[in-house]
Protein backbone atom coordinates (compact mmCIF):
# COMPACT_ATOMS: atom_id res chain seq x y z
CA UNK A 1 0.00 0.00 0.00
CA UNK A 2 1.01 3.22 -0.62
CA UNK A 3 0.48 6.81 0.79
CA UNK A 4 0.89 10.22 -0.63
CA UNK A 5 2.61 13.24 1.46
CA UNK A 6 2.57 16.38 0.57
CA UNK A 7 3.73 19.65 2.48
CA UNK A 8 2.05 23.10 1.96
CA UNK A 9 5.66 24.55 2.77
CA UNK A 10 6.76 22.74 0.32
CA UNK A 11 6.41 23.75 -3.65
CA UNK A 12 3.33 22.33 -5.29
CA UNK A 13 4.34 19.25 -7.62
CA UNK A 14 4.49 20.69 -11.40
CA UNK A 15 3.13 17.87 -12.49
CA UNK A 16 1.51 14.36 -12.33
CA UNK A 17 2.83 13.27 -9.64
CA UNK A 18 3.37 13.30 -5.59
CA UNK A 19 5.90 15.03 -3.64
CA UNK A 20 6.30 11.95 -1.62
CA UNK A 21 5.09 8.72 -1.36
CA UNK A 22 5.44 6.49 1.77
CA UNK A 23 5.10 2.94 1.52
CA UNK A 24 6.11 0.31 4.17
CA UNK A 25 8.85 1.63 6.02
CA UNK A 26 10.66 3.78 3.48
CA UNK A 27 9.44 7.36 2.26
CA UNK A 28 10.68 8.19 -1.28
CA UNK A 29 10.51 12.20 -2.04
CA UNK A 30 10.15 13.77 -5.37
CA UNK A 31 13.21 15.66 -6.59
CA UNK A 32 13.06 19.37 -4.64
CA UNK A 33 14.52 22.39 -6.30
CA UNK A 34 15.26 25.42 -5.16
CA UNK A 35 12.14 27.08 -5.36
CA UNK A 36 10.30 29.45 -2.65
CA UNK A 37 6.98 27.64 -1.97
CA UNK A 38 5.43 30.93 -1.45
CA UNK A 39 6.35 32.32 -4.50
CA UNK A 40 6.57 29.40 -7.28
CA UNK A 41 9.95 31.05 -8.31
CA UNK A 42 13.38 30.45 -7.42
CA UNK A 43 15.66 31.73 -4.84
CA UNK A 44 17.74 34.72 -5.43
CA UNK A 45 21.24 33.86 -5.70
CA UNK A 46 23.10 31.11 -7.55
CA UNK A 47 23.16 27.11 -6.77
CA UNK A 48 24.41 27.48 -3.27
CA UNK A 49 21.14 29.71 -2.64
CA UNK A 50 18.89 26.96 -4.68
CA UNK A 51 21.11 24.05 -3.06
CA UNK A 52 19.67 25.57 0.92
CA UNK A 53 16.28 26.36 -0.43
CA UNK A 54 16.11 22.71 -1.41
CA UNK A 55 16.95 21.71 1.59
CA UNK A 56 13.99 23.94 3.08
CA UNK A 57 11.87 22.20 0.58
CA UNK A 58 13.17 18.53 1.65
CA UNK A 59 12.41 19.35 5.22
CA UNK A 60 8.94 20.50 4.92
CA UNK A 61 8.01 17.35 2.93
CA UNK A 62 10.13 15.06 5.47
CA UNK A 63 8.33 16.77 8.44
CA UNK A 64 4.86 15.55 7.32
CA UNK A 65 5.80 11.78 7.15
CA UNK A 66 7.10 12.71 10.36
CA UNK A 67 10.60 12.29 9.50
CA UNK A 68 13.93 14.59 9.28
CA UNK A 69 17.70 14.25 7.54
CA UNK A 70 18.80 11.87 9.75
CA UNK A 71 15.91 9.60 8.66
CA UNK A 72 17.56 9.82 4.76
CA UNK A 73 19.44 6.91 3.74
CA UNK A 74 19.57 7.83 -0.15
CA UNK A 75 20.14 10.94 -2.09
CA UNK A 76 20.29 11.88 -5.98
CA UNK A 77 21.49 15.11 -6.80
CA UNK A 78 21.13 16.64 -10.12
CA UNK A 79 23.20 20.01 -11.47
CA UNK A 80 22.63 21.55 -14.74
CA UNK A 81 26.48 22.40 -14.09
CA UNK A 82 29.11 19.64 -12.92
CA UNK A 83 31.30 23.09 -12.14
CA UNK A 84 28.50 23.56 -9.22
CA UNK A 85 29.75 20.52 -7.56
CA UNK A 86 32.02 21.84 -4.82
CA UNK A 87 29.28 24.54 -3.94
CA UNK A 88 26.32 22.00 -4.10
CA UNK A 89 28.99 19.79 -1.76
CA UNK A 90 29.30 22.21 0.30
CA UNK A 91 25.88 23.16 1.58
CA UNK A 92 25.38 19.78 1.38
CA UNK A 93 27.89 18.57 3.97
CA UNK A 94 26.14 21.29 6.29
CA UNK A 95 22.89 19.00 6.07
CA UNK A 96 24.09 15.87 7.05
CA UNK A 97 26.03 14.02 9.68
CA UNK A 98 27.56 10.72 9.94
CA UNK A 99 26.47 8.07 8.57
CA UNK A 100 26.03 10.05 6.03
CA UNK A 101 23.34 8.94 3.27
CA UNK A 102 24.60 7.13 0.17
CA UNK A 103 24.57 9.38 -3.22
CA UNK A 104 24.64 9.76 -6.57
CA UNK A 105 25.56 13.53 -8.04
CA UNK A 106 25.24 14.10 -11.78
CA UNK A 107 25.10 16.54 -14.59
CA UNK A 108 22.40 16.60 -16.93
CA UNK A 109 21.86 19.13 -19.83
CA UNK A 110 18.23 21.02 -18.46
CA UNK A 111 16.61 20.73 -14.94
CA UNK A 112 12.67 21.67 -15.05
CA UNK A 113 12.41 25.15 -15.11
CA UNK A 114 15.93 25.77 -15.72
CA UNK A 115 17.04 25.39 -12.25
CA UNK A 116 20.51 24.48 -10.99
CA UNK A 117 20.41 22.22 -9.02
CA UNK A 118 17.21 19.32 -7.77
CA UNK A 119 17.69 16.64 -4.85
CA UNK A 120 15.89 14.24 -4.17
CA UNK A 121 16.00 11.75 -0.86
CA UNK A 122 14.81 7.95 0.35
CA UNK A 123 14.03 7.82 3.87
CA UNK A 124 13.73 4.94 6.60
CA UNK A 125 11.42 5.32 9.23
Amino acid sequence: MKQAISSKNAPAAIGPYSQAIKTGNLVFCSGQLGLDPATGTFVAGGVVEQTEQAFKNIKAVLAEAGLTLANVVKTTVFLADIADFTAMNEVYGKHFSEPFPARSAVAVKTLPKNGLVEIEVIATI
